[in-house]
């Protein structure tokens, strides 16, 4: 039976509490990662914080993988 991950990301963004706040963060880091990359030039505590961004935004992505994972029927 195919999954529709679509609907099952809506589904949890209503129904999962962990989901939701993953997904806001997420998209928080996301505005404040396009913020940066539209300057002209970034100071070295600025490509810092870009580069920690990333990796904030990574670990956001695979715990709500996880969830995702485990929410999917067998």
């Amino acid at each position: 039976m195919a999954v529709d991950t679509h609907e099952l990301k809506e589904r949890l963004l209503q129904s999962d509490h962990e989901y939701r706040d993953l997904a806001a963060r997420h998209h928080e880091l996301e505005q404040r990662l396009h913020d940066l990359e539209n300057r002209h030039f970034l100071t070295e505590p600025e490509q810092l914080e870009e580069s920690q961004i990333k990796k904030q935004k990574l670990r956001l992505k695979d715990r709500m993988e996880d969830i995702l994972r485990h929410h999917v029927p067998v």
